[in-house]
């Protein structure tokens, strides 16, 4: 599981993604999905970046902010630290880790959207076992798909 950010014309979303993957070793890539029904891809298909963030498990409360609201109705951003990044990504001072990449290319699949990225900037550093999907299915989501 991972937090996804974006960024564009003055506005910040983001959204628990359990849809993502590393798609290129030469060049270096990653796919994130977002589905259409979140505000998350709505802000996400003006920005030249997004932000990946993987949590720990111990950071559950920032999973059920990020997955179990909807930034339809609440600012996200000014319930956590963040700082701007690249391209001007919104990233999560407490993730785990993290990376900002920039939008290569936005394949539609139906219901989500893949937004394949390109790493070009990291950091992070907390430590403990990532968050996965099981630790996640409890949460209900924010914005229902």
């Amino acid at each position: 599981m991972c937090v996804v950010t974006a960024a564009a014309d003055g506005e910040r979303s983001g959204c628990l993604v359990g849809f993502a993957s590393q798609c290129s070793l030469r060049p270096a890539r990653f796919a994130v999905w977002l589905s259409k029904a979140n505000r998350t891809y709505r802000v996400a298909r003006a920005a030249q970046c997004l932000a990946v963030h993987l949590l720990t498990r111990e950071q559950r409360d920032l999973a059920e902010l990020f997955g179990g609201r909807t930034g339809d109705e609440v600012d996200k951003f000014a319930l956590v630290d963040w700082a701007e990044a690249h391209g001007g990504a919104a990233v999560l001072q407490d993730a785990a880790a993290w990376f900002v990449g920039s939008v290569l290319h936005r394949t539609d699949g139906g219901d989500h959207v893949g937004f394949v990225l390109d790493p070009v900037q990291w950091g992070g550093g907390r430590e403990g076992p990532l968050l996965r999907l099981s630790d996640a299915l409890t949460i209900e989501a924010g914005h229902p798909a």
